[in-house]
């Protein structure tokens, strides 16, 4: 998605460790205008799956999917990372690792929310490490869903994520690929 690899470019902060901040669009302040956009391409992408629910990750991917969810006409469900007391009965849970945050956090998805009759499309910012796309594809696979694919705004190519859950016939669909050149910047994957 040219417009994502722009802005990415216009307003993306390159940190050290491979850290790539766009939180002044997409996820800390959202330009809602923009990720409608990013709603748009990835129901073009999927639409023909018969998705039925839309599946992400709190905090950072909750936004970006309750948009594109819009477009299915589905709801979203979230995996949460803490327990609280309004989380009542039966859960599924799985380990995730954070790359960003550099620890393990235990999700849950309440198992009145997927089902096995679910067709699930799964919606993340950022794909690094793929961690937590596997930590809720255990859960879908706990649920007996039907997993139809990942929609990734922006993989890290110089990551292995990507590589590994295509490589474990997941469809991967990322709107922008950050690769690294050899000064540390960022190049994009055509």
């Amino acid at each position: 998605m040219r417009a994502l690899e722009e802005r990415i470019r216009e307003d993306g902060v390159l940190k050290s460790g491979g850290i790539l901040k766009v939180d002044s669009f997409l996820n800390h302040q959202m330009d809602i205008e923009f990720i409608n956009e990013i709603g748009k391409e990835f129901y073009r992408l999927f639409q023909e799956e018969g998705v039925t629910k839309i599946l992400t990750i709190e905090a950072s991917g909750i936004g970006i999917a309750c948009i594109t969810a819009q477009y299915f006409h589905v709801p979203v469900v979230f995996a949460k990372k803490v327990q609280s007391k309004n989380l009542d009965g039966d859960v599924y849970t799985s380990t995730v690792h954070s790359y960003t945050h550099g620890k393990e956090y235990t999700i849950r998805v309440s198992k009145k929310y997927i089902t096995e009759h679910d067709r699930v499309l799964i919606i993340d910012d950022f794909l690094a490490k793929g961690k937590a796309i596997i930590g809720l594809m255990d859960i879908l696979k706990q649920a007996g869903a039907t997993v139809v694919g990942a929609g990734i705004c922006i993989e890290k190519g110089f990551q292995e994520g990507g590589a590994y859950l295509r490589s474990q016939g997941l469809r991967v669909e990322s709107l922008a690929v950050v690769d690294l050149d050899e000064n540390g910047g960022i190049q994009f994957r055509e």
